[in-house]
């Protein structure tokens, strides 16, 4: 294949986020890369596509800076870019949460290789804590994973109550690529939990080193794959249809604009219900048209991917 995607982040800090924004959205156009990349005051997150040859030049140049040196890319093979566009944005945050006031690049779970991971996971002195949101731990999730009933992230703080049972064990946190985990398991270090440990690399780096095994269902990504293979030993479906309870990890955001929920939806039910996830959204007018795939890229008549070069300005935190 000739394309790659690449997914990365790295607490470091950035003394002039907006600076280094415009700075890297060039270099970034300057080799035809597409995706979306966060630049904050604590550090860079990013997933972005592109070919093989323009990936290998845009990992050189990122670790040849001395703040992202310890900066680890998972790669992955794609037939075509992964996005339709380029968008780097200077945030608060590199990934939404509540948790502004901790610090990973001074103190987080203690990270365990792939193979460290699988060598622990099965112990009876060890629980395995899924930190993602419920949409993507309902496709694929780790075989006796604690799931926590998330909407989004910045939920995690308030069912931390739920792990003080666990608190003699040791938690293994995870995610799908280890941005999550950083900030999650420095929280449970700060919430009193002594033997906390992350994926480091997250669920991608598990699929590619350790083959994925007992991975259980697809990965959510978050670019035009939706869903990407990780088991090459043991693999499974878990997922039902949203609709009809088949088995399923056919992944889609329902095609009410106004409902958009991320659920499994069988090929058969999705040409019933035209995309949607239930009669009621297929009937509302504002159902977007259906094209087998249950993607709904943002279109734009305007794009351009030099936009916000001359007038970008931050939001406000």
């Amino acid at each position: 294949m000739d394309y790659r995607v690449l997914l990365y982040y790295c607490y470091s800090p950035i003394e002039d986020p907006v600076a280094f924004r415009d700075e890297h959205h060039r270099l970034c156009l300057r080799l035809n890369l597409l995706g979306r990349i966060i630049v904050a005051h604590e550090g860079l997150n990013g997933t972005v596509s592109g070919l093989a040859a323009d990936c290998e030049e845009y990992m050189r140049i990122v670790k040849a800076d001395p703040r992202f040196a310890a900066l680890e890319f998972k790669v992955d093979e794609a037939p075509e870019h992964a996005f339709q566009k380029l968008h780097v944005r200077v945030k608060p945050e590199i990934v939404h949460s509540s948790l502004h006031h901790v610090r990973p690049h001074e103190k987080t779970g203690q990270h365990l290789s792939p193979e460290e991971f699988k060598a622990l996971k099965d112990r009876d002195d060890v629980v395995i804590v899924d930190v993602r949101s419920d949409y993507e731990y309902n496709v694929g999730r780790f075989k006796n994973a604690v799931t926590l009933d998330i909407e989004n992230f910045r939920d995690f703080p308030d069912r931390v109550e739920r792990l003080k049972e666990f608190k003699d064990k040791k938690i293994l946190t995870y995610c799908t690529g280890g941005v999550k985990c950083e900030k999650a398991s420095a929280y449970l270090l700060e919430q009193g939990f002594e033997n906390v440990y992350q994926l480091h690399g997250g669920i991608i780096k598990y699929g590619i080193e350790a083959g994925g095994e007992d991975f259980e269902g697809k990965c959510y990504v978050f670019d035009n794959r939706v869903t990407v293979d990780v088991n090459r030993v043991n693999p499974s479906i878990i997922a039902q249809c949203h609709h009809c309870a088949t088995p399923s990890d056919r992944m889609i955001n329902c095609a009410n604009p106004h409902c958009n929920a991320h659920v499994a939806l069988c090929e058969a039910c999705g040409e019933q219900l035209d995309g949607a996830c239930s009669p009621a959204c297929q009937e509302h007018p504002d159902k977007r048209p259906y094209d087998g795939t249950g993607t709904y890229p943002k279109l734009s008549n305007h794009y351009n991917p030099e936009q916000g070069l001359l007038s970008y300005r931050p939001p406000v935190a």
